[in-house]
This record gives structure tokens, sequence and C-alpha cells, in this order.
């Protein structure tokens, strides 16, 4: 089983942006030197949730060219945010940089205060979602000679007379990541060949004590759906070595007791800066076109504690990851900069780091005990 980082911190002043940016490139620098397989980056805008996420693919850039034997990836894309040839195009430039080390996690987006930034209907991201990845397969597959793409999406609207440059370095264009939560995304994931993140709830309830039960419902449905689709056994593999489950929140330390103690203290400082924000959400949802139907459960609750993190002990961390890798989970992606990110939270995470690098991840390479070589 992989094991990936998360880039998930959060400033709560302009004037820590520069800060959490340079400590985020250590972060990351600090999660390559330690064997973690990936960089993944959230696509966020008008807040301080990563604030390079309001471009995540110049940041994956950057890091790109200081760490090239690492994979990135994308949790996710919100589409309807994106113009669909600027989609593509960077896409492309990026899959080219890494060598096609490169997956895009895709989905409707989740904020309203997002979509009224960029003049997107909230009712209407979902099916904009779906019409902006079609249009960029076709942006993908057309060739100089062919006709002219003509489209109007929402905000977006264009004409494409040439082509899409530059091609992309993958075979037909970068492995895009839906999440499985229906079943055309599952379908979706499936048809390409692609990987999917696996999520432990099933809305409109998006907590829970038993995450166990919704990840193996939405991996089953998916895995299902890959194996009828006919690919080769390769294009199989790949798919689930990279198919992932995400924790927000990891947090490893020698004991128990001592993890879960610094969990609290990193979930009080998520959960301020969440209601810190709440009167701009508010705002954004004052009329029915943005309201939201679904909510996420107080941070410092079980519901979201036993859906959204991972923590304990070395030893208790690898009891509970067991099942998910006997299941064929091939990717943990593991949120270790949660909430504002100060000095004690980066020290935190680069404890986690080194916890799971030195004792959990060795539970889970392919020579251990139990596992194939």
């Amino acid at each position: 089983m992989r094991f990936s980082v998360f880039l998930n911190a959060r400033s709560t002043a302009a004037d820590q942006d520069r800060a959490l940016i340079q400590d985020l490139i250590g972060h990351a620098t600090s999660a390559a030197n330690q064997g973690f397989d990936a960089i993944f980056m959230p696509d966020h805008h008008f807040n301080g949730y990563m604030p390079v996420a309001s471009d995540s693919f110049m940041f994956a850039s950057y890091l790109a060219a200081k760490l090239p034997h690492m994979h990135f990836g994308f949790s996710v894309v919100s589409v309807p945010l994106h113009h669909p040839i600027r989609f593509v195009e960077r896409i492309n430039i990026l899959d080219q940089l890494t060598q096609g080390k490169l997956m895009i996690g895709v989905g409707s987006g989740t904020t309203p205060e997002e979509m009224i930034g960029f003049g997107v209907d909230y009712r209407d991201a979902s099916a904009m979602s779906d019409r902006n990845l079609e249009l960029a397969e076709q942006l993908w597959a057309k060739a100089m000679e062919d006709p002219a793409i003509e489209f109007e999406n929402g905000p977006h609207k264009g004409v494409v007379l040439q082509r899409i440059a530059p091609a992309p370095y993958t075979p037909g264009h970068a492995r895009l990541m839906p999440v499985a939560l229906k079943e055309a995304s599952s379908r979706r994931a499936a048809a390409h060949g692609w990987p999917a993140f696996i999520p432990a709830f099933t809305p409109p309830v998006i907590g829970g004590t038993q995450p166990f039960i919704h990840v193996k419902k939405w991996f089953d449905l998916y895995k299902g759906y890959l194996l009828e689709a006919g690919h080769s056994d390769a294009v199989i593999a790949s798919a689930l070595d990279w198919t992932t489950h995400t924790y927000q929140a990891v947090h490893v330390a020698e004991t128990d007791e001592q993890a879960r103690a610094e969990l609290e203290i990193i979930l009080r400082a998520y959960q301020d800066a969440i209601e810190r924000e709440a009167a701009f959400n508010d705002k954004a949802e004052a009329d029915n076109a943005n309201r939201k139907t679904d909510r996420t459960p107080n941070a410092l609750t079980e519901d979201w504690i036993g859906t959204w993190c991972l923590h304990g002990s070395p030893e208790t961390v690898i009891e509970h990851l067991r099942p998910y890798a006997d299941l064929g989970i091939g990717n943990i992606l593991c949120g270790t900069t949660t909430g504002p990110l100060t000095p004690e939270r980066l020290a935190y995470g680069e404890q986690t780091l080194r916890l799971l690098s030195e004792r959990v991840m060795p539970a889970f390479a392919k020579s251990a005990p139990g596992h194939a070589a």
C-alpha cells in the first residue's frame, strides 16, 4: 500500500501566507525524503485553505522541479471553476513536467463561496462539471485538421481552431481521479482505467464512526465496474495501485493517549478556523441558488474524527489500516498539516511523517510478511 501526503494547511491572515508556503515546501521535501510516494494538493479559493491552492497547478510545477521522483495529485479540482481550455492546458504542461507522474482528482465542488466568485450557480455545478469533462476529452482528442470545437458552459465559452499545446506526456492524457460517490463517477473512472477516491461516508450524512463499511461499499462498486470494463491486467493493477482513501487529519505519536491529546489540539485550532470563515460562507448561501443541503459535523465530534481522522501509536495505526490494505486500497492519503500551520502544528506534522515512515509504512511494503513480493 502506498502512502501520500496531503498539503491541507490553513493560514488565518495575509501576513501568514508566505511562511505557510515556505513551510509546505519544506514539509513536502521532508515527505519525499522519507519515502512517501506522492504529494497531493487541494483546489480552493478566497480563503486561507492552503493559499497556494488558488493555483495549485503552479505550486505543483514548482515542487515537481525540486522533487522529480515524486508523483503529484489533486484532491480535488473543482471542475466548474476552471475554463476547460485552461484546465486541459495546465494538466498537459504538468503531465510533461512530471513525465506522467500525475493524477487529477475531479469533482463538482463543495463551497458556494467559491462558486459565486467565479460566476457559477451552485445548483448547476454538477452538470457543469460533467460538461466540462466532456469538453476536456474533446480538446485532448482534437488534432490540427479536425473541425473547430465551439462551446458554452455556464461562464465558460470559446472556439478552438487548432489544438491544445503542449500535447500530453501520457497517452490520451493524464489520469483523472473521480470521487466514487455516485454510480456515474465510479463508472467513468472504471471505463477509462483510472484510479478513484474512495470515501468513508454516504451523503447526506458526512461523518460517522464506522468508516470501513462505507469504504468497502464504494470500493466494491468501483472495483466491480473496473473488472467489467475489459481492461488488461496491467491497466487494472495500475488503477487499483493508486485508488485512494483520504484522511483529512493523520496524527501519530508514541502512545495512543499522546496521539489523541495532540490530535485534539490540532482539531480545536482547525475548528476555530472553520468557524471564523463561517460568516463568509453564510453570505454566499444567502440565496437558494447557493444553499448547501449537507453539513459536515464539528471536527471535535466523534463522527468527524471517526470518518476523517487516523490517529494513534504506530501499532494502532497499523491495526486500523490492515483491513483497508486487505480490501485492496492502493494509496492512503494523509493530511499531515490540517488546520492553521503554526510552528507547533508543523512539528506535529513532522513527527507524524517520521513515525509513519519508520514504523508504519514498512508494515505495508510489498516485501512485508503477508504481502506479495
